[in-house]
């Protein structure tokens, strides 16, 4: 028992916030030491990965033949085993050096309300990676945790946690989620919205990259004034030729409030469902939003219009989840309580 605490001590623990669109990664004594889309290329016909992350989304619809890029998850939830193992074990290596003596502790968050074999398939990949060890967390209590809320009080902490993949929302009190809704209309369903929007309204093909532009230049903390048109450049419907438009962000934004309203209503699903008390705090504290697509312009207002509570937006609303794994990483004893060990299959 001794020497397991001792080889524990000296092992570096990784916390991971496994994403749809993007994966992040925190070590013990450093903080967070990576930030790369949860991309990876391969060739065809061959099992061996060609470029990971940052590398890999530069090749996004510029493959010559035979050269394919794939997202390895999708909604949340590991779509390609093998590819995400690979994917994982590229991030682990980059920030971290193997010891032959001892393997480290890996708290990795999932989505809430995802089956027991999803679960099981995540933590066999961080397994496959190197871990010794592996927990898992609520992405909700991870995202909790790192706003710095509450969780463990008897009262209600109302989350929304907008990824790539998943738009979650969680009712927590007393360490545990009470009501969760968990919506697919996530950021990339807004990239797939903005595309089929330009090419509806005119006539253009646009890739992924380029609505993935467009709606981060929607974002909250890039919106202004001036500049209230954005070119956007693709392929013409008709002509086949390269062509160049340009958009009003009024515009976009209009289009994109069919997305913005299902989240507003999964919110609202989630609060018919929660006891009168905890309500009563909800009210009185107001709604957490985080994630990247917290950041979208006028998501927001139209939230608290819709349920008639403040919504706050902390910094950096991006980095939640994984400051909340950091967090559990650090201060292991007090949020063991909120981590499901992952046993390794023999």
């Amino acid at each position: 028992m001794w020497f397991d605490f001792l080889l524990r001590s000296f092992s570096k623990n990784i916390g991971i916030d496994l994403g749809t669109s993007t994966t992040l990664v925190y070590i013990k004594g450093k903080g967070i030491v990576l930030y790369e889309p949860s991309v990876a290329a391969f060739r065809d016909g061959g099992n061996k990965i060609l470029a990971v992350g940052e590398e890999a989304k530069k090749m996004m619809g510029r493959t010559p033949k035979g050269i394919f890029t794939v997202r390895p998850l999708k909604e949340g939830v590991i779509a390609d085993f093998e590819v995400t193992a690979e994917m994982l074990k590229y991030f682990i290596k980059k920030v971290h050096i193997p010891n032959r003596f001892t393997r480290p502790t890996v708290i990795i968050c999932v989505p809430t309300g995802v089956t027991e074999v999803e679960k099981r398939a995540v933590s066999e990949v961080a397994y496959k990676s190197g871990a010794g060890r592996v927990f898992l967390i609520d992405e909700p209590i991870a995202a909790a945790i790192g706003v710095g809320l509450p969780i463990f009080e008897p009262m209600g902490n109302l989350v929304i946690d907008i990824g790539g993949g998943t738009s979650e929302v969680a009712i927590i009190s007393l360490g545990g989620i009470v009501i969760s809704e968990l919506s697919q209309v996530a950021g990339d369903y807004i990239n797939e919205i903005i595309s089929k929007y330009v090419k509806q309204a005119y006539n253009l093909y646009i890739g992924e990259l380029t609505a993935e532009e467009i709606k981060f230049n929607l974002s909250a903390d890039r919106t202004g004034e001036e500049n209230s048109n954005y070119e956007v450049r693709g392929r013409d419907k008709i002509s086949g030729l390269p062509k160049i438009i340009k958009i009003s962000k009024d515009e976009l934004r209009e289009a994109l409030s069919e997305p913005l309203r299902i989240i507003a209503n999964t919110v609202k699903i989630a609060l018919e469902k929660t006891p009168p008390e905890l309500v009563s705090d909800i009210v009185d504290k107001g709604v957490i939003m985080t994630g990247g697509g917290a950041l979208l312009t006028g998501l927001p207002e139209l939230l608290q219009e819709e349920i008639g509570i403040p919504v706050f937006i902390p910094p950096e609303p991006v980095y939640c989840v994984i400051k909340g794994i950091g967090k559990a990483l650090d201060d292991f004893n007090f949020y063991q309580r909120v981590l499901i060990r992952a046993p390794k299959r023999v």
